[in-house]
């Protein structure tokens, strides 16, 4: 990537898992930590490449088909056991 005519930045209050997920990816990528930031914000901001195919499931919503089975291992899960909750 070519950093002519570039702003530069000064980024603070990074947080921790940020950071660590940062650098790993610039590890995994031999890239700088700066290419990887990068690169980064191109792609959360949608500048970076083709832009990603996202799905929405239209086509599946409304599809749920009622299973007695499976509605009664998650009735299971709806009981409140009242002795873990005094």
């Amino acid at each position: 990537m070519a950093y002519t005519d570039c702003m530069q930045y000064t980024i603070r209050g990074i947080p921790p898992a940020i950071d660590h997920a940062l650098r790993a990816r610039a590890r995994a990528a031999g890239k700088s930590l700066n290419a990887a930031a990068v690169t980064a914000l191109a792609e959360g901001v949608g500048v970076a490449g083709a832009p990603r195919k996202r799905r929405d499931l239209g086509d599946i919503a409304g599809t749920w088909k009622a299973d007695k089975a499976l509605e009664s291992a998650l009735a299971a899960l709806d009981r409140v056991d009242r002795d873990l909750w005094r």
